[in-house]
């Protein structure tokens, strides 16, 4: 792979030209299918297998006129202070705001008074109107939307309190302006790195590139795909951390070949046939992380995988490719590593930052290797007990998924959720709704009324209301009033209570009957995401592992890597639910509201997590790994490895964690979750386990490290990860031209 590689970075660096068209014609490709596509609105939603998709699927079939899967709207309304609802001027306006609702838009299948469902508050202070939509959410226009906003801002003119809630106005994430913020510290990190603007824009250049083109493409096929809101934004998170990072190795390797004395197109050739490499095997780490998601069969998750580690492969790509044509363009305004430009020291050497010009000077990774290797149990234990004492919060880990009580206090779904709550109670923001199959009931009247009454039975419920049959009378919906939140324990006993009494009603009435809504979907999804945790972590890191013996050739080193992911994905979920479910610092990172851990956040940790620890273990240890296979001690082979690589694997999770950290400042909890997670975990992955335990471990090992099975070295490829095979052909090479070179008389 090496020697191809190697030729390729030659190649791209020779038609620099040819290789920078491709790449800038793929993005206005992109951009113009971006530009040319219908505006994707929210993805739908379904989960095969669950209780609650057959109901959704059953009423579609039987009762289609219900509209059970369609969107959904709450418009609440509050008289103003020392009135009633009920006052005649407020009731008037209340069903004129009803009769516009209704009127405003083709799609509403059903906009229902307050009046007429007995919607109002016992003190008649606040009431509600429900409205239901012919399509999905997803299939809702600008239009619908905006329409129900103006028909309540014009309520709002006569005096009444109106707010909205339902997932009819699901709006687009923001992220503010610290992503922003997240770039401008990658560029910092970058220019400190390499003590060159030229240098520093390369890696920032080029990640754009590649998040413009992978978000694009996601833009343009989103409508037909059914990608979601989230879709991109996970791609960009993720595009704009691996694209710096990936870009910032093969520069540094460039970087560093210069400094060794060779011609610029040889080093761009040599810097993609090593760094390159590790490239190649770092993003599939990644993509195998992103695309086994997979598994879990969540439609939404699988399509957010792919699109994300599409992202990835184009990262990867323009690494390989765009990197060294625009080294080409840029000459020699990029220096070898140990000097700076003149506007940071005038041109003169710094200290050998990766090792590579001259005598190798002792930098901090040097000192910290040497102290590593010297006391590996003790910096062992501090990394373990310092862990294990952050993991410590999982072991009170709530998952759920967020409703509109998990919105900021500012949008108006999160108004209206809190007006139901304090006029009707909070169970009223997430009623279940039972759907009872009758074909099998001699008398389906009676049936319906058999499963109301033992549904009331039960402990926290709180209302049931009378059952509406379809058409056929063969299927009946009842809606369930809890008494607690939609996101409580006591409600999902609930619904487990209400599936557990599904026996006993079929066999008194011959009725089956089945939990869905939102809030029990939410239930389903979470115990579907927990039943595929294992079997997810055990494909990922199975296939990772395997990589990785290719990769390293040895057993121990991808077990210890490994080991170390679990540590840390331990710890920053530990992290997540202090400062999401505890509260802890929650201010500090602008949650308005504490609950339950999103129920797809620890698989979604281990998945993208995990392949972003194996980027800082595949670049830090192949360096390793390099200097050993080269002659020298296990010790020596990791200060070394730290020399040329502690310095570029320590900016480049910088980068990472503020790439991260810039969408905590997003407007939507599960992006701002998502963001802070990953950003701990890569702190925790690669300052805690890749820094500290990776070398004391090796430390420890000694040569055992790199033990490997004869039969098992023989059976497996050689990819030639270290660059040996460039050696080889360069040694070659020279000979051959001596050989050649004419005998002078």
């Amino acid at each position: 792979m090496a020697t191809f590689l190697y030729k390729l970075g030659k190649l791209a660096f020779r038609r620099r030209h040819f290789a920078a068209l491709i790449w800038v014609a793929l993005l206005t490709l992109a951009g113009v299918g971006a530009a040319s596509a219908p505006t994707a609105a929210s993805s739908s939603f379904s989960i095969p297998g669950t209780e609650a998709q057959k109901a959704f699927d059953l009423l579609e079939k039987r009762a289609p006129e219900a509209s059970a899967d369609g969107a959904s709207a709450r418009v609440v309304f509050k008289a103003p202070d020392g009135e009633k609802v009920t006052d005649k001027a407020n009731k008037a306006e209340i069903e004129k705001t009803v009769a516009a609702v209704k009127a405003g838009s083709d799609q509403v299948a059903r906009a229902d008074s307050p009046f007429a469902t007995k919607t109002v508050s016992k003190d008649g202070s606040t009431a509600y109107a429900s409205v239901s939509y012919k399509v999905t959410s997803m299939e809702l226009t600008d239009d619908d939307r905006d329409a129900l906003e103006k028909t309540t801002d014009d309520a709002r003119d006569s005096g009444l309190t109106v707010e909205v809630g339902g997932d009819a106005l699901q709006a687009m994430p923001e992220t503010g302006s610290t992503e922003i913020i997240g770039i401008a510290v990658a560029a910092v990190v970058l220019v400190i790195t390499f003590g060159s603007l030229i240098a520093a824009g390369l890696p920032l250049i080029t990640a754009l590139i590649g998040v413009g083109i992978g978000v694009s493409s996601i833009t343009a096929l989103a409508n037909a795909l059914d990608l979601g809101t989230t879709t991109s934004t996970l791609a960009m998170m993720i595009g704009l951390a691996v694209g710096i990072d990936y870009a910032l190795f093969i520069v540094s390797r460039y970087r560093g070949e210069l400094a060794d004395g060779r011609d610029r197109e040889e080093a761009a050739g040599r810097a993609v046939g090593t760094a390159g490499s590790a490239v190649v095997f770092a993003g599939l780490t990644v993509v195998i992380a992103l695309v086994g998601l997979a598994v879990v069969n969540i439609p939404m998750l699988t399509k957010m995988g792919f699109a994300a580690a599409g992202t990835v492969v184009i990262a990867v790509l323009i690494a390989l490719t765009l990197i060294p044509a625009l080294l080409g363009y840029a000459g020699r305004r990029v220096l070898p590593a140990g000097e700076k430009s003149k506007l940071f020291g005038g041109g003169r050497k710094a200290a050998d930052a990766d090792g590579s010009a001259g005598e190798p000077k002792q930098n901090m990774g040097t000192r910290w290797a040497r102290f590593v290797v010297r006391r590996p149990i003790a910096v062992l234990l501090v990394g373990i007990v310092g862990l294990g004492a952050a993991a410590i919060p999982v072991s009170q880990l709530e998952l759920g998924l967020p409703d509109d009580g998990a919105q900021p206090t500012s949008t108006t779904q999160r108004k209206a959720y809190d007006l139901v709550s304090e006029g009707f109670g909070p169970g009223f923001n997430g009623p279940l709704m039972i759907v009872g199959d009758l074909k099998g009931a001699d008398d389906p009247k009676a049936a319906a009324g058999e499963i109301t009454k033992t549904i009331s039975k039960l402990d926290d419920v709180l209302t049931v209301a009378p059952p509406m049959l379809n058409k056929d009378k063969d299927t009946a919906i009842i809606s369930v009033v809890p008494s607690s939140k939609p996101s409580g324990i006591e409600t999902e006993d609930l619904v487990h209570s209400i599936r557990d009494t599904g026996t006993q009603i079929k066999s008194d009435s011959g009725a089956e009957i089945m939990v869905t809504g939102t809030t029990a979907m939410n239930i389903d999804v979470s115990q579907k995401l927990n039943d595929a945790l294992l079997p997810y972590l055990a494909l990922v890191v199975g296939l990772a592992f395997l990589l990785l013996i290719i990769v390293f050739r040895s057993i121990l080193v991808p077990l210890k890597a490994a080991l170390g992911f679990l540590l840390s994905v331990l710890a920053a979920l530990g992290a997540v639910v202090a400062v999401f479910q505890w509260g802890w610092l929650g201010s500090l990172f602008g949650v308005e509201q504490t609950g339950p851990i999103m129920s797809m956040m620890p698989i979604f940790m281990v998945g993208v997590v995990f392949g972003l620890a194996m980027d800082y273990e595949v670049f830090l240890v192949t360096r390793m790994r390099e200097a050993y296979v080269h002659g020298e001690r296990p010790g020596q082979a990791i200060v070394t490895g730290f020399r040329h690589g502690a310095r570029v694997v320590s900016a480049a999770a910088v980068i990472m964690i503020a790439v991260f950290a810039g969408f905590i400042g997003s407007s939507e909890q599960m992006v701002k979750m998502i963001g802070f997670g990953l950003a701990i975990a890569v702190f925790f992955d690669a300052f805690v386990v890749r820094m500290a335990l990776v070398p004391a471990v090796l430390a420890l090992l000694g040569r055992k490290a790199w033990w490997l099975p004869k039969w098992l070295d023989r059976a497996l490829p050689n990819v030639d990860v270290e660059g040996e095979g460039l050696r080889t052909a360069a040694e070659r090479d020279a000979d051959g031209a001596a050989e050649r070179e004419p005998v002078r008389v």
